[in-house]
């Protein structure tokens, strides 16, 4: 089985499944610009009430952090560039409640997951598209998502059903890119380093009275690591190789109508190594292979804006398309194995209405109903057999917010969801929120309810000795989450958390096929945030999350640290000229699975903690032209992120960004 493809693995080792819906009109920023207010603000790793002020993912509207009940954290793309990030798993390490898995070294597959729930269970959107492939157990694969020109990343933790559907029972990651502001401005970045490393970017961007726009192209190429571990006897590098690009516009066609596109493509290639029986350690393991994967993944949305009644009426409407695909390869001799092509059409509507009473407790409030469509579709062909098939479903959505005297809101969502294959469902969701203003505190809480269906493979997969299950029903989930977030003498602010999460109907391999299980998993904890100033020049950013996660019957959920933490320490000098960035993250013990010969039955291993720790910085030569570096992994830690699969030692990288 590859090691990039582990669907028959990953489908036994188990997930849970939430849902969420559409965030079209959150995510394609150009759309509301109000939403970016904040664009330039530092990274709130607790949740709501420090900068920056808005979320356009809380709600289906773009909300101010101190009305949001629901625990959110926001990164800005500022933040990611002073810690000269790659990828954007790399950041979502040090969010509170996220767990990262990447089978191997970069370009390998990398799960996330939010509050122990698995990655199929995490909807992920980029700019208003649904980026879950169908025909990847509903999962997203974050390994080949560059942090190259993204503005913002809002992370959305607990069940978020009523308002996104399917695919949101742990949580939703929106990811929003820039977008063109003020005279067109070209700029370049080159970066190399360890293991034959070499990337870059190039991209241009403008903005007038009635228009903005940007492009870009990414590229990334390595010679990597042997993606199975070498403490196992492998010396195989497997090589990465990843360009994207991407466009976004925005056009005013009237003082009143908007109307918006973006494009996104990525090309992929990755060598893969091979999960094998090894009869010396008695289960399997990865070995060195001659396979690769290459890949292509086309995410496209359009849509228009309407405002009436002067703005208090908002209407938009939007159509995406997603294609993605995967070809896996023998490459002696060369020979296609198997392919994996997952399609998604949304159309989807939502209207907007906007009241203020201020003679009536002092209130302001939004209506909002939404409907949308989803086709997806999973087609596969491999040397085991083939299966096409599709399956279609209609949401409806309302949803009211109030707020009270500029210090209590109130939200109350619900979402009824006709589906052509499984049975219909209606999940709900509300939040409070509370600020008392003298102490700088925001008392918050959620609740809500979600349903995850079976992903295609489930249903009609058929992969060696394992075969798909028709008959399955959807997940349920309920889950709730209550805390405060507490200013500190103006230094910052102090984030808490605490979290239960249930889920029955849980969908499990049981031999040759998956069944829903009997019994209900039970997943709580504590999530911890501080981000704060202490001296001129000084930022302190930290975070601890606990998570206890059992199945029905009482056995720990694999690949869920009970401890994760990180530290985050930034100072600039030179006149802000020159930062330095030092990162500590911590991964607590954990547990993973192997599998017997005939991947039968399964064996629990137990995997150590570790500790990584970087440090980076930047130069600032003049408003053009600035250096950068950064080091990873200096401790040079031995680790594993998933069973017998290498990760990169110390490592090093610089390079040089230029502006026009």
């Amino acid at each position: 089985m590859s090691a990039s493809c582990p669907s028959l693995k990953r489908l036994q080792a188990r997930r849970f499944s939430l849902p969420l819906f559409h965030a079209a009109l959150l995510a394609t920023a150009s759309l509301a610009p109000a939403s970016l207010a904040a664009q330039d603000a530092d990274l709130d790793y607790g949740g709501n009430l420090d900068l920056p002020e808005i979320s356009v993912t809380a709600n289906l509207v773009p909300t101010p952090l101190e009305q949001v009940g629901s625990a959110v954290t926001v990164i800005t793309g500022e933040e990611m560039k002073k810690q000269n990030i790659r990828l954007v798993s790399q950041i979502l390490r040090q969010v509170p409640g996220v767990a990262v898995s990447r089978t191997g070294p970069v370009g390998q597959w990398t799960d996330v997951r939010i509050r122990g729930s698995e990655p199929n269970q995490t909807k992920v959107f980029i700019d208003g598209i649904a980026v879950n492939d169908p025909a990847a157990d509903s999962a997203f694969d974050f390994a080949h998502l560059l942090a190259d020109d993204i503005e913002r990343i809002e992370i959305l933790r607990g069940p978020q059903s009523a308002l996104y559907g399917s695919d949101a029972a742990g949580g939703v990651i929106n990811i929003i890119t820039k977008r063109g502001d003020g005279p067109v401005r070209t700029s370049a970045k080159v970066e190399g380093g360890s293991f034959g490393t070499f990337n870059g970017n190039a991209s241009v961007s403008g903005s007038g009275e009635r228009y903005n726009f940007i492009a870009s192209v990414s590229g990334m190429r390595t010679d990597g690591i042997s993606a199975a571990s070498t403490r196992l006897g492998n010396t195989e590098r497997d090589a990465y190789e990843n360009v994207t690009v991407f466009g976004k516009s925005t056009y005013n066609l009237t003082d009143n109508l908007e109307v918006a596109g973006v494009v996104r493509y990525v090309n992929h290639r990755v060598d893969l190594d091979t999960d094998l029986f090894v009869p010396s350690l008695g289960h399997t393991a990865p070995v060195d292979s001659l396979e690769d994967v290459k890949g292509e993944q086309i995410f496209t949305r359009a849509q228009t804006r309407l405002l009436l009644l002067d703005g208090h009426w908002e209407q938009v409407a939007g159509v995406t398309y997603t294609d993605q695909n995967r070809r896996f390869r023998n490459l002696a001799p060369r020979q296609l194995i198997s392919t994996f092509d997952g399609y998604r059409t949304r159309v989807d509507y939502q209207s907007n209405f906007f009241l203020d009473t201020p003679a009536l407790l002092d209130a302001s409030h939004t209506f909002t109903v939404a409907v949308s469509h989803d086709e997806d579709k999973a087609v596969s062909r491999s040397i085991w057999s083939s299966f096409n098939e599709k399956v279609g479903s209609t949401g409806y959505v309302g949803e009211y917010k109030v707020n009270l005297a500029k210090a209590l809101t109130l939200t109350g969502s619900i979402r009824h969801d006709d589906n052509d294959v499984f049975k219909d469902s209606t999940t709900y969701r509300t939040t409070a929120a509370y600020v008392f203003d003298r102490t700088g505190t925001k008392l918050r809480g959620s609740y809500g309810t979600g349903v995850k269906n079976p992903t295609l493979f489930e249903l009609y997969g058929y992969i060696g000795n394992y075969h798909g299950n028709p008959d399955l029903k959807p997940e349920h989930a309920k889950g709730w989450d209550a805390g405060f977030d507490q200013e500190i003498f103006g230094l910052g602010t102090f984030h808490f958390t605490y979290f239960d999460q249930r889920i029955s109907d849980l969908i499990a391999g049981a031999g040759e096929t998956s069944i829903n299980l009997p019994g209900e998993s039970k997943i709580n904890g504590v999530e911890v945030g501080l981000t704060v100033q202490p001296v001129e020049n000084v930022t302190v950013r930290a975070s601890y999350t606990y998570t206890d996660g059992v199945d029905a019957d009482g056995n720990p959920l694999i690949r869920r640290p009970k401890h994760i933490a990180s530290l985050n320490v930034g100072y600039s000098f030179l006149d802000n000229r020159a930062q330095l960035n030092l990162g500590i993250d911590y991964n607590g013990k954990q547990t993973d699975w192997v599998w017997s010969e005939f991947w039968d039955e399964h064996y629990e291993v137990k995997l150590k903690a570790y500790t990584l720790v970087s440090l980076s910085g930047t130069y600032r030569l003049n408003d053009s032209v600035e250096l950068f570096g950064r080091l990873e992994n200096i401790l040079d830690q031995k680790y594993y992120e998933v069973y017998g699969y290498g990760t990169p030692g110390f490592s090093g990288y610089a390079g040089l960004r230029v502006t026009f």
